[in-house]
């Protein structure tokens, strides 16, 4: 159960790398959600893989027990993540409409020329 899990979280982080890497404002914003996913799953992975197994310590009863303190703040982790990623795919959407495209651009075309005006060809 360990390894599928640490396989899982393996592929999630890869994944959001690769996107956020990407030269597109949505596959950015994608990758990010898939990072987030794969730091919940390891917070989670924290409290113990136990099946079956209550989230309360019981002093009487020799039973392994799943932490449940991870788990809140999975919880918590869960819907900070979703309101900043609304919040990302808004302020995107909003520079898509605005530049016709969601190109992230590293060099300003405005800067070349202000740059080339003055070295005189």
């Amino acid at each position: 159960m360990e390894m599928i899990v640490a396989s899982a979280i393996g592929v999630l982080t890869a994944g959001g790398i690769y996107l956020i890497l990407r030269l597109r404002a949505f596959p950015v914003i994608l990758g990010m959600a898939l990072l987030s996913y794969a730091v919940n799953v390891f917070l989670f992975s924290t409290g113990r893989l136990a099946i079956n197994a209550p989230p309360i310590l019981n002093k009487y009863a020799d039973v392994s027990y799943s932490d449940p303190l991870p788990q809140a703040l999975v919880l918590t982790a869960i819907v900070i993540s979703f309101g900043m990623t609304a919040v990302l795919v808004m302020i995107a959407l909003g520079a898509y409409l605005e530049a016709d495209s969601d190109e992230i651009n590293l060099a300003d075309p405005e800067d070349d020329a202000h740059n080339n005006e003055g070295q005189g060809a």
